[in-house]
């Protein structure tokens, strides 16, 4: 018994001195300890990378596209189904995931409303190459006016679609928290060859988007 609890003591001694305990018990080490402030907001600097939910069950992945398409329950991938992708991009989700009651963010971090993003939106007044990464390093060319003054550094993450992935490097889309009718939700997109920080109602809530968290109010 001495033993065991030595052990016990020396692994939580080890653990992340920023990890949480949720009120399921679970010990949950941060995403990311890096935001960025934005007019009134405060955003992670990275797309989500999780694999599990707040409470520590785990996100369904999918290494392959078989079933995608037909889903009404939480899932994620990696893009290409190659998960060298989720260490830069990191993970693509459906809307089920997102919405999931267990918790996708980081405790004190959410996904965005619509609302949020309209907000940020109004902040750089529309002009999204504040928003983007700039150079090619993670964008093909041309991609028009990034500037990344926010240091908001959003990437061409690309998306997964109803079969397939598509357009890494030229486009990302981000997930919002608002569903628009039965089988589509708000996203907001960024483009390689445009300024446009763009929403639409037009996503499934099959597809696999990128989430970026932003902090809960006070």
């Amino acid at each position: 018994m001495k033993t065991a609890v030595s052990i016990l003591i020396f692994l939580c001694l080890n653990f992340n001195s920023k990890s949480q305990v949720v009120p399921q018990g679970f010990l949950v080490v941060p995403v990311t300890n890096e935001s960025v402030t934005i007019g009134s907001q405060f955003w992670l600097k990275r797309n989500l990378n999780v694999i599990s939910y707040n409470n520590g069950d785990p996100i369904p992945y999918y290494s392959n596209n078989i079933g995608w398409g037909s889903l009404t329950t939480p899932a994620m991938c990696s893009y290409n189904f190659d998960a060298s992708n989720d260490a830069v991009y990191g993970k693509l989700y459906n809307y089920y995931a997102v919405i999931d009651s267990r918790g996708i963010c980081p405790i004190g971090w959410h996904t965005p409303t619509d609302g949020e993003f309209s907000t940020l939106n109004t902040t750089i007044g529309g002009n999204g190459g504040t928003l983007k990464e700039a150079g090619l390093l993670h964008w093909d060319s041309p991609n028009s006016g990034a500037t990344n003054t926010t240091n908001f550094s959003a990437l061409g993450a690309g998306y997964m679609g109803t079969s397939a992935p598509s357009s890494q490097r030229n486009v990302t889309y981000f997930w919002t928290a608002d569903s628009y009718n039965t089988t589509r939700a708000f996203t907001w997109s960024l483009s390689n060859d445009n300024t446009s920080f763009t929403q639409s109602n037009l996503n499934t809530k099959v597809g696999g988007f990128s989430v970026r968290c932003i902090k809960n109010s006070l």
